[in-house]
């Protein structure tokens, strides 16, 4: 790495970067599972209703969730059994307000388990929040209830004070891979890097913003011919601060050791086709 790339920090400019993505991943799929907790509370608060006041038996759920399945057959948050969940989440938290700002902020299936667990609801809520707090994942929460830490802590534990899940936390991690959250966007067998492509692209003012200062955006799909053979990087962006292009290959799912081969292909294409006298060594991410 040359002495002027050295000049701008480049480890910290990385790990700042890796960081900023890794906050955005959570924050997105917080927001999605916020909008999935919320629907679900919603439909058990109409399922509630449509009981009480006109005295529909248990059988409508039944008959709703093959109406449903039928009109939404890439979906399963909606088979019987997760509409009796929805109509006892409905009624364990009257308060939507709670529900958007606190219960939304975990999975669905942490949800489920605070409800088949526990009765109390200030003791529901406590579980809720040291979930957050402390990044538990299902197994963790499952094991802390049946031990009864609640009762063990008391309110020892009160600060409860983060906006985001810990971003290297097991509930950050599940959150991110919620089967819940994909199957609610439809995206359970479709997702592939094209997708996340896209998204980005739809709304890369923001993802700029998620970068940092100094991003210019020059295209997705940027086509580099190398030995006669057309690539394309999925993004490519230029740093006007660190002078340098910066080049961001899409992958779901685990890392597998050709990505690094595959990459370090495309950053060299890059020094050698776009790279001029003034810039700085390609970054690839």
């Amino acid at each position: 790495m040359s002495d002027g790339l050295s000049n701008f920090r480049y480890d910290e400019f990385l790990h700042d970067l890796k960081e900023r993505i890794r906050n955005s991943q959570v924050r997105a799929a917080l927001a999605v599972n916020r909008e999935l907790v919320l629907l679900y509370w919603q439909i058990g608060c109409e399922i509630l209703k449509r009981q009480q006041e006109q005295g529909w038996g248990s059988k409508v759920i039944e008959k709703l969730a093959k109406d449903l399945k039928r009109e939404f057959p890439d979906i399963s948050g909606f088979s019987r059994s997760n509409l009796l969940y929805m109509r006892a989440f409905a009624e364990a938290y009257p308060d939507e307000q709670i529900v958007q700002q606190l219960v939304g902020q975990i999975p669905w299936g942490h949800n489920v388990r605070i409800l088949e667990s526990i009765k109390d609801p200030s003791e529901r809520l406590w579980y809720v929040r040291q979930t957050i707090e402390n990044g538990w994942s299902r197994n963790v929460l499952v094991h802390q209830m049946e031990s009864d830490l609640y009762h063990r802590m008391g309110e020892a534990i009160t600060n409860f004070d983060r906006v985001l899940p810990p971003v290297q936390s097991d509930l950050a991690n599940q959150m991110l891979k919620d089967p819940y959250n994909f199957s609610f966007l439809s995206l359970s067998k479709e997702v592939q890097e094209r997708e996340l492509e896209r998204s980005l692209v739809d709304h890369i003012r923001d993802f700029l913003l998620e970068l940092g200062v100094g991003f210019s955006f020059l295209g997705s799909q940027y086509p580099l011919e190398v030995s006669g053979k057309e690539y394309k990087l999925d993004l490519l962006f230029y740093h006007v601060r660190l002078h340098c292009y910066v080049v961001i290959d899409l992958k779901m799912g685990e890392f597998e050791p050709e990505f690094s081969g595959k990459m370090g292909f495309y950053v060299t294409a890059v020094d050698n086709l776009l790279r001029t006298d003034v810039d700085q060594p390609t970054i690839g991410i």
